[in-house]
This record gives C-alpha cells, sequence and structure tokens, in this order.
C-alpha cells in the first residue's frame, strides 16, 4: 500500500497514556512522515471530540482514520463512524497506534504497543471487518451506542467507575478498581432475555463481548471471535466477596468462565432488563455510557481495521 496516494486523517487524544499520547506525537508524526503519509491530524480537546471530528472527517471524503490514544479513544472513533450515515461504514478503516491505560483491544489482534510497529501494522494495509455491538435503551430518548470490545453492566461498571483517578498505575488501575469495588458493591436483580431463554436472579455482573480482553487483560468471556458474526456473553450470577477474591486471578486467565455460577453463551442479541431501583452502571469498551434496561444487538463485519 502505498501511504503517500491515501488520505489520512490522525485522531490524537492528548491525555491518552497519563499523557503520553502528546508527549510522543512527535516522534510518531516524524515516523508517518519518514513512511510517506499523506495525512491531516488533530487533537482532540474534550472527551466525544473524536465523534465529531471523524465525521468531519468523512465529510471531507477521507476514509482512512488512524487513532492515537487508548480504548476510550476509540470507542469514540467507532461511535462516530457508526452514527454517521453519509457513507456506509465499511467503507471506513480504521487504524490504531496505542497510547492507553487497558489498550485490550489491540491484545485480540497482536497489534504493537510499540509505535514504530504500530505504523508498519498499518502502512502494510491488512484489513479485517469485524462485528460491532449496538446498545439501544429501554429508555429510547438516549442515542444508540457502538461497541468495538466488551460491554457490560454490574461489577465490571463499578470498576470503570473507580479507576479513572488511578489510571496512572496502567493496566494495573483495573486489578485495584477491582479490589476496591469489592468492599461496596452489590450484586443487583435482572433478567437476561436470550435465545428464547430468560436467566434471571441476583447477578454479579453481565458481559457481552466481541474481542477477547477487557479490563486491563482480563479474559471474562469464553470463546469470543470478533469476526463470527455472535456475541460471547458472560452471566455471572450472585457470586459473593469470597468468591471474587478467591477468582481473581482466573479474572484474568479465562478460567473464570467455567466456575459453577457462571453462564456463557452464544447470539446475535441479548436484552437485559435491570429490576431494582439503584441501577449499576454500564460499561463499553471501558467506558461509563448510562444504567437500565437495554438491547444488545449485532451488526455483523460493520467495520475495518487494519491489523
Amino acid at each position: 500500500m502505498d501511504a503517500a496516494l491515501i488520505s489520512w486523517f490522525v485522531i490524537i487524544n492528548p491525555t491518552s497514556g497519563n499523557g503520553s499520547s502528546k508527549k510522543n506525537w512527535p516522534k510518531i508524526k516524524e515516523r508517518l512522515e519518514l513512511d510517506n503519509f499523506n495525512f491531516q491530524h488533530v487533537f482532540t480537546s474534550h472527551s466525544k471530540h473524536s465523534i465529531q471530528l471523524v465525521q468531519q472527517a468523512i465529510k471531507q471524503n477521507i476514509r482512512n482514520i488512524i487513532c492515537v490514544g487508548g480504548d476510550g479513544t476509540l470507542h469514540n472513533i467507532v461511535n462516530g463512524i457508526m452514527a454517521q450515515n453519509i457513507v456506509p461504514a465499511t467503507q471506513i478503516n480504521v487504524g490504531v497506534i496505542p497510547i492507553g491505560t487497558g489498550n485490550d483491544w489491540i491484545k485480540t489482534f497482536g497489534i504493537s504497543q510499540n509505535y514504530r510497529l504500530a505504523i508498519k501494522t498499518i502502512k502494510n494495509g491488512a484489513l479485517i471487518k469485524q462485528d460491532i455491538g449496538k446498545i439501544e435503551f429501554e429508555n429510547n430518548k438516549l442515542p444508540a451506542i457502538y461497541f468495538n470490545n466488551l460491554a457490560g453492566v454490574g461489577f465490571d461498571g463499578y470498576v470503570v467507575s473507580k479507576i479513572e483517578k488511578h489510571k496512572q498505575f496502567g493496566a494495573l488501575a483495573y486489578l485495584y478498581g477491582a479490589v476496591l469495588s469489592l468492599l461496596s458493591f452489590k450484586n443487583f436483580e435482572s433478567k437476561v432475555f436470550v435465545n428464547n431463554k430468560i436467566i434471571s436472579g441476583k447477578t454479579l455482573m453481565i458481559l457481552v463481548g466481541i474481542c477477547k480482553y477487557s479490563g486491563g487483560g482480563m479474559q471474562l468471556t469464553k470463546n469470543p471471535h470478533p469476526c463470527d458474526g455472535l456475541f460471547d456473553i458472560t452471566i455471572a450470577k450472585n457470586l459473593n466477596k469470597f468468591e471474587i477474591i478467591k477468582n481473581l486471578l482466573n479474572l484474568f486467565n479465562g478460567k473464570i468462565t467455567n466456575h459453577k455460577n457462571v453462564t456463557t453463551l452464544k447470539s446475535k442479541e441479548v436484552f437485559i432488563e435491570i429490576n431494582q431501583e439503584i441501577l449499576p452502571l454500564i460499561q463499553a469498551d471501558g467506558e461509563l455510557i448510562g444504567s437500565g434496561s437495554f438491547k444488545v444487538s449485532l451488526v455483523p463485519s460493520a467495520l475495518s481495521f487494519y491489523t
């Protein structure tokens, strides 16, 4: 692929990786120029700025986007692409130069955290069409939210709410957040409607996965595949604090899905009903997005990524 013949739009989140994106941008820019990328670049100035920037780039007829940031920046770029109706999302190609706290999405595809190697991956031009998840809240006044990695409600959402002040610890922030959350999180009442079944009761967390890793390297779904047209769903039932502590390592090695109180299944869609006044938090790609009952549906082969 001749990068010089293609117009690229580079979105940099200057706060990603505790400011590493901004600090390392001169070196990344130099490398892109040495590799003959024909690009424009913009720094984000607020949390959802990427959504606006990517839609402006698409209006300018740019079809190749590079994300310089973490999972949250990529999440917003994906939402900008999926929410627009200027061109089909399948016509947009996304590359990632990862600088973030968890950098979970890249782990599924083996994309390097070394910026030179990440740029080489983009320049090589190998594309994969990945499935994307779509979340619609029961309260239809809220817009749909898309995710490219994993979404969940309950304990994992609560952990995300606790780590914002501790991102300087990188992936360890998620472990710290999990331990901290044990002290105050309370399991919630839910009903999960999936594959013509209803699974109800006290619940620790419900996860809907596309890719393999989340929460700084945790493996919370049994057999996810980003291109198989199915979600990998995990329902962790009424596990208590002692059981979570006992299985803390299993959250990272994937063995948590073998626990007797954990149900795993595959489906193209799932509806999650929350049956209590105090609503557990929902996260998508490590970003808090709301609370309440919601439907998740799969958009197959929706978006192309350089891998």
